[in-house]
């Protein structure tokens, strides 16, 4: 099985997002130079779809995605992240598990929360929804987490993909990104721990970063409107252009494998905001 993993595609009515990047040129961009990566058996995207969560930018993300999938004949799957709009997602993408005509085949864990799986060639694609509206961290539910379980009960032929915003790791060296990341990490990890599971697939972070989760593979895959440039300091949070996506592999001797593509660019390393995470304010300078 190979996957190709998009995130944090940030789109709008306008198509730029709230730093006044072009990120539907950006998604253009990287949409255009995976064209080929061969074999590919389904597209996700974890989470911030929408930057400004309008039905508008939801449309343009699956006029886009849904166009590459159409192409490839492969389904496509989302998820959502903190800047998305659950109602607005719902409108446009129902359950966030579509079929290569864009006819929705998921099944979803009920009226709240946009959880849901689909099935692909044997491996069940499970999205997840960890958006807390108005903050910028995530949470897993109970009532999520226990259906999760009840799902993850009954084994798939060929295993499960969960794909979740808010990564449930963070570098220590970064202590801005726990905060920001998936705040009841080890209670996942209680309900994936011993199961099928082969991957954990998420975004957030615009970041390129691998790790484990009670010994499941956790990729979190760069963004596609920019990228965390994690060069300057520690408290600093800088982001670059430059569009990102993960190819993943799922061997059927039970390995994975995790490879970055980067789309050619020739903005890509220019600046775009740089954060002080003490203050919550723009810094203009690293010192």
């Amino acid at each position: 099985m190979r996957i190709l993993h998009l995130s944090d595609t940030h789109l709008t009515a306008s198509g730029f997002d709230e730093d006044g990047v072009d990120a539907a040129a950006s998604l253009d961009r990287i949409l255009h130079d995976v064209r080929f990566v061969p074999d590919l058996d389904v597209v996700v995207v974890s989470g911030d779809l929408a930057d400004d969560g309008s039905v508008e930018g939801y449309t343009a993300v699956h006029e886009r995605i849904g166009r590459f999938a159409a192409e490839r004949q492969i389904p496509q799957v989302y998820c959502v992240g903190n800047h998305d709009n659950r109602a607005a997602f719902a409108h446009v993408l129902g359950s966030g598990h579509l079929d290569a005509a864009g006819s929705d085949i998921g099944q979803i864990a009920g009226p709240e929360a946009r959880a849901a799986l689909s099935e692909v060639s044997g491996l069940r694609v499970i999205t997840l929804d960890s958006l807390v509206p108005g903050s910028a961290h995530g949470y897993l539910s109970d009532a999520q987490l226990a259906w999760l379980a009840s799902v993850l009960a009954q084994p798939a032929p060929t295993g499960s993909v969960v794909v979740v915003h808010h990564p449930p790791i963070a570098p220590t060296s970064v202590p801005w990104m726990a905060v920001d990341g998936l705040r009841n990490a080890e209670a996942l990890g209680d309900v994936l721990a011993g199961t099928e599971v082969r991957a954990v697939l998420c975004g957030h972070f615009h970041l390129q970063l691998a790790g484990s989760l009670r010994g499941i593979p956790v990729s979190v895959t760069p963004g596609v409107v920019t990228r965390l440039d994690l060069t300057t300091r520690p408290h600093l949070w800088r982001g670059v252009k430059g569009a990102g996506a993960t190819v993943v592999e799922l061997h059927a001797s039970g390995g994975s494998l995790f490879y970055a593509v980067q789309a050619r660019d020739p903005h890509a390393g220019e600046p775009v905001y740089l954060v002080d995470t003490r203050s919550g304010t723009d810094a203009t300078t690293e010192d």
